[in-house]
C-alpha cells in the first residue's frame, strides 16, 4: 500500500454532498495500541444522511471542517496494534461509524469495527443496513409473528431487507413502492399485497383491503404515505418512522388536520421514531443473527444494478440513490 490513502472530506457546507465534499489524500499511518489498519474495498451509500451532513443539517452530528464522510465499509486487515486481540491480519473487518466510509483506508479502535465472515458486498449490507431493518422492525416495531406489515419504499436497500425480514415471521406484508419494475421484483421476494404509489391511491387500498388496519408499519419517505399509514393503523398497532424521504429540501408540508393524538389514542396505537445510532447494545447480536439467516439462504441481498467504482463514483451513487431510480442497495467498489 501507498504512504498516502484517498478519502472524500467535507471542506464546505454547502447545498449538496458533490458542492461540499472534496477527495483529498491523507498520510497513512501505523495503528496504535487498540487501533487496527483496514483497507476498504467496498462502502455503502446513505444519500439522505450525506446530503443532510453537507448542509450541516444532522441535528446529532455536530459537523467540524474538514471532516471525513461516510459510514459504511468492509475490508481487510493489514495492520494491528498493541493489545489488540479480536483482529488478525487478514480479516474481514467492517464499520458502520460515520466518518470510516468514504475512504480507501480506516485507522480507528477496533471496538469501531466488527468482524465478517468474508470481505463482500453482502457482509457490509448486512452489517449495516441489515441491522437497521431488523431492529427497526423488532426492537422498535415489536413485531410478533403473523401481523399484517406495511413498508414504504419496499425496493429500496432497506425496504427489500424489511420485506424478507417479516416474511420469516410469518407476517402478511403491503409493500408500497414506485412503477412495475420495483412492484415486481417486491413481489418475487414474497410480499402479499404490493401498492404501486403511481398508479394507486394506498390510503384507498389499505381502508379497502384492510379493514382491521395495519399492525405494523414502517414509514422511510413521510408525506402521504406516512398519512396512509397512520389513518390505516390498527387497534396497538406501531408506526416506525425511519426516515423522511419527502422532505430532503428541510421544508416540511405544514397540514391543517386533526392533531396526531386524535389517530392514535382511541386505537391505542404509538407512533415511533427508529434511530439506529441510539440501538447500539443490540448491534452485535442482530448483525450476527442476519450472518445466521444469511449463510442458511434464509435472506438475500439485491444491490442496485448500475456499478459504481472508486472514489469519484461515490459522488455518482448518492445522485443515484437520491434520484429514487436505485433498486436494492447501492454500493460503491473502491
Amino acid at each position: 500500500m501507498s504512504q498516502t490513502y484517498g478519502a472524500i472530506r467535507l471542506e464546505r457546507i454547502a447545498e449538496n454532498f458533490r458542492a461540499g465534499a472534496d477527495i483529498v489524500q491523507s498520510p497513512l499511518t501505523l495503528p496504535g495500541p487498540g487501533e487496527i489498519r483496514v483497507r476498504n474495498r467496498h462502502c455503502g451509500i446513505n444519500g439522505i444522511f450525506d446530503t443532510q451532513i453537507a448542509r450541516d443539517l444532522v441535528d446529532y452530528v455536530p459537523i467540524k471542517l474538514p471532516t471525513f464522510t461516510g459510514v459504511e465499509a468492509i475490508g481487510l486487515v493489514d495492520a494491528v496494534g498493541d493489545g489488540v486481540t479480536g483482529f488478525a491480519v487478514g480479516d474481514a473487518a467492517v464499520t458502520v461509524r460515520f466518518t470510516g466510509g468514504y475512504r480507501e483506508a480506516n485507522v480507528g479502535a477496533a471496538s469501531q469495527f466488527a468482524k465478517a465472515p468474508a470481505v463482500s458486498r453482502d457482509y457490509l449490507a448486512l452489517a449495516s443496513t441489515g441491522v437497521s431493518a431488523l431492529l427497526a422492525l423488532e426492537r422498535i416495531g415489536e413485531v410478533k409473528d403473523g401481523e399484517t406489515v406495511a413498508i414504504s419504499a419496499a425496493a429500496g436497500g432497506l425496504g427489500h431487507l424489511l420485506v424478507q425480514l417479516a416474511l420469516l415471521r410469518g407476517c402478511h406484508v403491503v409493500a408500497v413502492c414506485g412503477g412495475k419494475r420495483k412492484c415486481d421484483f417486491v413481489a418475487a421476494l414474497g410480499a402479499q399485497r404490493v401498492i404501486d404509489y403511481r398508479s394507486e391511491n394506498v390510503a384507498t387500498v389499505l381502508a379497502a383491503e384492510y379493514p382491521k388496519g395495519i399492525d405494523v408499519a414502517i414509514d422511510t419517505v413521510s408525506g402521504g404515505i406516512f398519512d396512509a399509514f397512520l389513518a390505516n393503523i390498527a387497534y396497538h398497532g406501531r408506526l416506525v418512522v425511519g426516515g423522511a424521504a419527502s422532505d430532503l429540501e428541510g421544508r416540511p408540508e405544514v397540514v391543517t388536520a386533526p392533531r396526531i393524538a386524535h389517530s392514535i389514542y382511541y386505537k391505542g396505537a404509538s407512533v415511533r421514531g427508529f434511530m439506529n445510532g441510539l440501538l447500539t447494545p443490540y448491534w452485535d447480536e442482530a448483525r450476527e443473527r442476519l450472518f445466521r439467516l444469511y449463510a442458511d439462504g434464509r435472506i438475500a441481498v439485491t444491490f442496485d444494478d448500475v456499478p459504481f467504482a472508486g472514489l469519484p463514483g461515490i459522488y455518482d451513487a448518492i445522485e443515484r440513490l437520491l434520484s429514487g431510480q436505485s433498486m436494492g442497495k447501492v454500493v460503491v467498489d473502491l
